[in-house]
């Protein structure tokens, strides 16, 4: 258990300096990640239609 909680904050330490350091990058990379879940969703809503029709 105690590796899980310190590996937790490293990710978080790491996360945090990431987006100190560079605001625009993690930003993009954030907005990057958003659209792939929204084309996912579109993609997965349209199979559905498709085997419904």
């Amino acid at each position: 258990m105690q590796t899980k909680k310190v590996v937790l904050w490293g990710l978080g330490i790491f996360v945090a300096y990431t987006i100190i350091h560079s605001p625009a990058r993690s930003a993009e990379l954030v907005q990057i990640g958003f659209q792939g879940i929204s084309d996912a969703a579109m993609n997965i809503g349209e199979f559905m239609t498709q085997l419904v029709s």
